[in-house]
């Protein structure tokens, strides 16, 4: 469900329809430094599989009991509000 939410989102931020997402089209979900670690071709976009893999190990991150969820607790942690910024 999180990927399917973050492809909407995805195809939602891609103003220009390039199939990328740069810093502007980004608005703040993430900072520099994230964008780069990111970023595996360090073109300063993300590509859409660049995004989903991102939001995976955000996922990963906010599920730390490893069940498939992440319930409302773990959204209120600093890895489930990072996981939030990018299905917004």
């Amino acid at each position: 469900e999180a990927k399917k939410a973050a492809s909407a989102v995805f195809d939602r931020l891609d103003r220009d329809h390039d199939g990328t997402l740069d810093r502007r089209e980004l608005r703040g979900r993430l900072t520099p430094r994230e964008l780069d670690a990111a970023d595996p071709d360090h073109d300063k976009t993300l590509t859409k599989d660049d995004y989903l893999a991102l939001v995976e190990r955000r996922f990963n991150a906010a599920n730390p009991d490893r069940d498939g969820t992440v319930d409302a607790k773990e959204l209120r942690t600093k890895a489930g509000q990072a996981l939030l910024k990018l299905l917004r």
